[in-house]
């Protein structure tokens, strides 16, 4: 597969989207972390004023990385660092968050009842791009989340234009994918999430750059495309710009604020 030196016209919307990294508390049953995120937890976020969205993503509690073996490149998900779950946090506006700042602090004094490590990622507004990969009728069976670390050689700048001209559109042009988001990020800065007795320890050899959210129509639609030639192509895309790329199976993804709206139940 040839990658298009210039991006065609996708069809997408531009958000203001935060990813906050969570693993769960090892003292106790992972499941039991789990529920709780899924319940007490959930409601004190989506209390949160000026959301537009507000989805929980599960992570397979097994996952040794499913990107193929690259060189040069860590695809292998280190034990000590691999994550449990994804708060995926979209704002109506540029100001919204400052609007939620009373909920965020009761969040910020719950997260030792169930987390052991937070880490915040955020990206400027218009940052977050949700692309229309999905027919009408096209429901998303299956999920894998992409985290990606840019080389210390490389500029920010080259990462997000490769996600923006080059990746997103072989992605959605591989007619595989029934959803994809991308997101870049800010440099990583602990004080915009130094939560109370949860650790924030992240090493600037452990940081993420960018992401992606890639949606099929079951587990078998993500396994073929996760051994087709398409990742190998991708990958020599990849390589230059990239020291990392850490691919998760996603168990379950679940929406609990949507266009706005607080859901009276989570929707899977």
């Amino acid at each position: 597969m040839n990658m298009p030196s210039a991006a065609p016209q996708l069809d997408m919307h531009k958000h203001f989207t935060s990813s906050i990294l969570l693993w769960m508390r090892t003292d106790q049953p992972r499941q039991t972390g789990m529920d709780y995120w899924k319940g007490p937890h959930s409601g004190i976020i989506s209390a949160t004023p000026g959301l537009e969205e507000y989805r929980q993503i599960h992570l397979a509690e097994h996952n040794p990385g499913r990107w193929p073996t690259t060189t040069g490149v860590q695809t292998s998900i280190p034990t000590d660092r691999k994550i449990d779950g994804i708060a995926e946090v979209t704002f109506r506006s540029a100001l919204a968050p400052t609007q939620g700042r009373k909920q965020t602090n009761l969040a910020h004094q719950d997260e030792i009842n169930v987390f052991h490590r937070t880490l915040l990622y955020a990206g400027p507004p218009n940052s977050s791009r949700w692309y229309h990969v999905a027919g009408p009728d096209e429901k998303v069976g299956a999920r894998a989340l992409v985290y990606l670390r840019r080389r210390d050689e490389a500029a920010a700048g080259d990462l997000r234009k490769l996600i923006k001209k080059q990746l997103a559109p072989a992605l959605a042009g591989t007619g595989a994918l029934k959803e994809l988001r991308t997101q870049t990020f800010l440099p990583w800065i602990e004080k915009l999430w130094d939560t109370p007795n949860v650790a924030h320890d992240n090493p600037h050899d452990q940081h993420f750059h960018a992401s992606l959210i890639l949606g099929f129509t079951d587990t078998k639609a993500r396994d073929t495309f996760f051994t087709s030639n398409t990742i190998h192509d991708l990958s020599n895309q990849l390589t230059p710009l990239v020291s990392a790329i850490h691919a998760y199976d996603v168990t379950a993804t679940l929406t609990y604020v949507k266009n706005g709206n607080i859901l009276p139940h989570h929707q899977e």
